[in-house]
């Protein structure tokens, strides 16, 4: 298995969509409805959305390529954010938001989501950023080892709407240098 971490280009937008129609799913509380998981794939993680995200220039998205296929992706975004919760809890500014960060389920356990991690934040230290934020469901205790393994602290809280539902999301904060 030959694998490499790479920017995304926009011919990667369709294998980005259906990654993240494999993913997403993973990172909800077990009670999500699975109607509302849908519609928020489609209105936030479809192939025009990918093309959007690959357009803009504050973002950049690394994916996990495998033997050519897409088995892993993260998405930063280096502006502000423009939540209150987070900008009240963030210590280090400017920050850059680790939007999404997702690995293949089959590529769980072989060091790749640690892999994408160390890219994802030098991609994000290369931006100037002081530190890198995310957030991640109060439920997900898996993420949250991970995020913690990775050098992130919890900062604060953050609401996250999925459907009718208001998820409760950490905010977790690392810096980007020593």
């Amino acid at each position: 298995m030959t694998h490499l971490i790479r920017k995304a280009t926009p011919a990667d937008a369709g294998a980005l969509a259906e990654l993240a129609a494999v993913t997403f799913p993973l990172a909800c509380p077990p009670e999500s409805r699975p109607e509302d998981i849908a519609a928020h794939i489609a209105n936030t993680l479809s192939e025009r959305n990918f093309r959007d995200y690959l357009a803009d220039p504050d973002v950049t998205v690394l994916v996990l390529d495998v033997d050519g296929a897409l088995r892993g992706y993260s998405l930063l975004v280096d502006r502000p954010t423009q939540d209150p919760d987070v900008a009240s809890a963030l210590g280090l500014t400017p920050a850059a938001e680790l939007s999404k960060c997702y690995v293949h389920p089959d590529h769980h356990g072989v060091g790749a989501a640690a892999e994408l991690m160390r890219a994802s934040v030098a991609a994000a230290a290369a931006t100037g950023a002081r530190g890198l934020w995310l957030g991640v469901n109060s439920q997900n205790a898996r993420a949250i080892r991970f995020y913690e393994k990775s050098g992130f602290r919890q900062v604060g809280t953050k609401s996250f709407r999925l459907g009718d539902t208001v998820e409760h999301d950490f905010v977790l904060e690392r810096p980007l240098a020593d």
